[in-house]
């Protein structure tokens, strides 16, 4: 799955994000969602997430 669908995301979700800062380079980060920040279903770069530890990004892959 990778993560434009909001109802896929669910708060406790390992997932891999793309930071503000590395959208140039696409590398990605590990976390664990916190809360989700996207309010519509779909979104085109991903959904945006806040991650456990704070970082807040668009998933770009949801870890099984």
């Amino acid at each position: 799955m990778n993560g434009q669908n909001r109802a896929d995301i669910k708060i406790g979700l390992a997932v891999e994000i793309v930071l503000k800062a590395d959208q140039r380079t696409g590398k990605l980060t590990k976390g664990i969602v916190a809360e989700i920040l996207t309010s519509s279903s779909f979104h085109p770069h991903g959904i945006k997430v806040r991650l456990a530890d704070g970082q807040v990004g668009r998933v770009a892959k949801i870890i099984d």
